[in-house]
């Protein structure tokens, strides 16, 4: 028989430790067994081959040789190793194949692990909203392939959250259960509210005479407009905090954040000569 490469054939590294070997060989098996491609010469052939791989490289006498004697490692004991070790395809039709699948998997080659069922595959998948969708919990359906989705988004998810749709993922096999759906969340930036944590933070334009003379000022709030007075003589870049405005809290019905509003005043543009000469007579009042 030709040299194989053990390690290549289970996808692992040489310095792989027993159980990364025998996890590996799991994995293949489970995927090239002759009861799940049947009449498939070469799923058989795989089969076979991280078979031989397994039994050597799980045997740590036999990996000894391998890795020491390369494609000679059968005849170690010309090289003054112990007994040669001989590989007979047919043993995997017979009573060692049995007693090493009923060991490794719980059941037999002939019925037991042919029987078994395996759990579907999770999957994963990603959903961009805007910032705005995810103010409320709402209802959305989400498109797998051919498969629709409804779901209830929780108000107050964040950017990056995961949440997992159990029994949502990949199709079990031979009766076995459907595997997860892991869902995460990415929350588009807004143009007008900044996100931290459950609180928000906006910048509100303030026109020259409402800051000077103080008044009511409308500020937008994701819930609608708010009425916020200000004082006579409001310094440009003013913070104010409105309590219970912000974002809501994650699964805390009726808890949420403040907004923070930051006052930028806006100097009027377009002056008519009048208005320039009111300015004109404040300016020289001020120097007085």
């Amino acid at each position: 028989m030709n040299y194989i490469n053990y390690y290549k054939v289970l996808g692992v590294d040489k310095g792989a430790s027993a159980s990364e070997i025998k996890k590996a060989y799991r994995k293949q098996a489970q995927k090239y067994h002759p009861d799940l491609n049947p009449d498939n010469k070469e799923a058989e052939r795989k089969f076979k081959e991280v078979s031989e791989a397994y039994e050597v490289l799980s045997d740590a006498t036999k990996r000894q040789k391998y890795d020491q004697y390369g494609s000679n490692w059968k005849h170690a004991d010309q090289f003054g190793g112990g007994g040669p070790f001989t590989y007979n395809s047919d043993n995997f039709e017979g009573q060692y194949f049995s007693d090493f699948f009923n060991n490794l998997f719980g059941g037999g080659f002939n019925g037991g692990f042919g029987n078994r069922s395996f759990r579907g595959e999770d999957l994963s998948s990603e959903l961009a909203l805007d910032l705005r969708d995810v103010y409320q919990t709402h209802k959305h359906t989400i498109v797998l392939g051919e498969k629709q989705l409804r779901i209830t988004i929780p108000a107050g998810v964040t950017n990056g959250q995961k949440i997992r749709l159990k029994g949502q993922g990949g199709e079990g096999m031979r009766g076995g259960e459907r595997g997860d759906l892991y869902l995460t969340f990415r929350i588009k930036p807004d143009p007008v509210f900044e996100r931290k944590g459950s609180n928000l933070y906006a910048k509100v334009s303030v026109d020259l005479y409402t800051a000077l003379l103080g008044g009511d000022i409308a500020v937008d709030t994701l819930a609608g407009k708010v009425k916020v007075k200000l004082k006579p003589e409001t310094p440009n870049g003013t913070k104010m905090r409105l309590k219970g405005k912000g974002f809501p809290v994650y699964k805390q019905a009726g808890d949420f954040g403040d907004l923070y509003i930051t006052l930028q005043i806006a100097l009027p543009t377009g002056l008519s000569l009048e208005e320039k000469t009111l300015f004109q007579t404040l300016a020289d009042l001020r120097k007085k």
